[in-house]
């Protein structure tokens, strides 16, 4: 039988702010000792009361409108009450039927077509402790214990593993431009649960659901669903019955594996936090959130390729990330008449390459959008080729030096002068006669060798455009 798979998917991402989201508490946990970031409230000693932290708040909010939802003017916070040892109240301050923000989507291209995966909520709750598995025993660390974390919960609109990934990535990008999160899943910044159930394909019932956890990149969230699929799959074509369980992913054997069975809501018993207010959104405000948002990734790539004249592809490789995009413009503003598809190139190619290798972002190189604008235009110029620019590029990313001071330093300017390069190019003929021979004999293929040549006796600064012209007109010669 022909069946589809309906995917819900529910993201946790943790809230850059300074301060825990009840507490004063350091919330810059990643790198410190267990249990050094805690106080009595995220400890959940008796007496205490939590204080909710505004800027959580207020990320959630733009969040919630970058993928564009509506921000009700009534919310509040719910205990959701479960027993676990990384739970130190015995229960979560969560938002359980008035979430902060409701009933938005996110628009993805799948396979070709696009697709519109709506969003049900966006609500703001706290992260637990984190439970640390080692000979046997489990310890807990709690300096996670009370981390702001929005979950962002989608319709199950979603059919395969692809829209899926395309929907994960998509969503990391925005709240990487908005601010208000890493994404870094690896950290645990970024959370993902996959909802999924299978039915025969033009069939509007839904089947059993399968909860899947545990998955900490986007990787993982494309093997889980498609491996869940094909399990749901083979069990009901063999005659089984799917559950309705949670599953985790195991990164080593690639399968889902059970845990637990799945709790339903009333399993929570949600009710009312009665320490923390209900919060009551103005128009005005929720305006001015709507105001302080940034150019969002798709508007950009669209402005990237028609202000700058960029081939699609490119800007919507600028605009993934936002501190890319923005190097990238000062970087065409600085390089002034020099084309800035040719800067678009050079940042797509070479400095990418350059970050990825180095393991580093654009912020922190010491490469500058005015030494890329200078690096560019020596090439477009024809002063250097694009062999020794990249060469020279490399230098600049690792010292931050100039490049026309390496290209002076180390007398590399690009040799295209007829009557110099005319002696080089008799020594390649002289020292290739084998070469020179096949081309004579029809063999035209074997020019890229003798360009090479050229270059090799003038250390890569020949200019290749010159050195074929004048390798052709030799030849030609020797013909006669």
């Amino acid at each position: 039988m022909d069946y589809e798979a309906v995917i819900g998917m529910e993201v946790h991402a943790q809230i850059l702010t300074r301060s825990k989201l009840f507490c004063g508490c350091s919330s810059d946990y990643a790198s410190a000792p267990p249990n050094t970031h805690t106080c009595p409230v995220c400890l959940a000693m008796p007496g205490v009361l939590p204080v909710i932290n505004r800027a959580a708040v207020e990320a959630t909010v733009r969040a919630g409108l970058a993928l564009g939802c509506e921000v009700p003017p009534f919310t509040k916070f719910d205990r959701k009450n479960y027993h676990y040892p990384d739970l130190p109240k015995g229960y979560q301050i969560s938002q359980y039927d008035h979430p902060l923000c409701q009933h938005g989507h996110l628009d993805v291209v799948a396979n070709g077509q696009a697709k519109r995966i709506r969003i049900r909520r966006v609500h703001l709750e706290e992260d637990t402790a984190k439970l640390v598995h080692a000979e046997g025993s489990s310890l807990i660390d709690f300096n996670r214990s009370g981390v702001p974390l929005m979950e962002i919960v989608t319709e199950s609109d979603l059919r395969s593993a692809e829209e899926a990934y395309d929907y994960l990535t998509k969503l990391h990008t925005i709240l990487r431009y908005l601010g208000v999160s890493t994404g870094n899943m690896e950290e645990g910044a970024m959370r993902c649960e996959v909802n999924i159930s299978i039915r025969p394909r033009g069939s509007e019932t839904y089947g059993t659901k399968v909860e899947v956890k545990n998955l900490n990149s986007f990787r993982s969230v494309r093997l889980a669903i498609a491996y869940e699929i094909e399990r749901q799959a083979r069990l009901l074509s063999e005659g089984g019955r799917v559950e309705q369980v949670t599953m985790g992913w195991d990164e080593r054997s690639h399968r889902t594996v059970f845990q637990r069975t799945k709790e339903e809501a009333q399993d929570y018993r949600y009710f009312p936090d009665p320490d923390l207010p209900p919060l009551e959104p103005s128009r005005e405000w929720v305006e001015q959130m709507r105001a302080s948002l940034p150019e969002l990734p798709e508007a950009k790539s669209a402005r990237l390729a028609a202000e700058y004249g960029l081939r699609a592809e490119d800007a919507a490789l600028l605009a993934e990330d936002r501190a890319i995009a923005d190097f990238f413009e000062a970087a065409a503003r600085a390089a002034g008449d020099v084309s800035a598809q040719a800067v678009a190139n050079w940042t797509v190619g070479e400095v990418f390459r350059l970050l990825r290798e180095g393991g580093t972002d654009v912020a922190s190189a010491a490469l500058t959008p005015e030494l890329l604008a200078e690096l560019v235009g020596l090439v477009e110029s024809g002063a250097i080729n694009a062999t020794v620019g990249k060469e020279v590029l490399t230098e600049t990313f690792a010292s931050g030096e100039a490049p026309t001071a390496i290209v002076a330093r180390r007398g590399l300017r690009q040799i295209s002068g007829a009557d110099e390069l005319r002696e080089v190019v008799r020594q390649a003929l002289d020292a290739n006669a084998r070469a020179v021979n096949d081309y004579l004999g029809g063999k035209t293929a074997v020019m890229g060798f003798l360009i090479g040549q050229v270059m090799r006796l003038t250390r890569g600064k020949a200019n290749a455009q010159t050195a074929e012209a004048l390798l052709t007109q030799a030849l030609e010669e020797r013909r006669a």
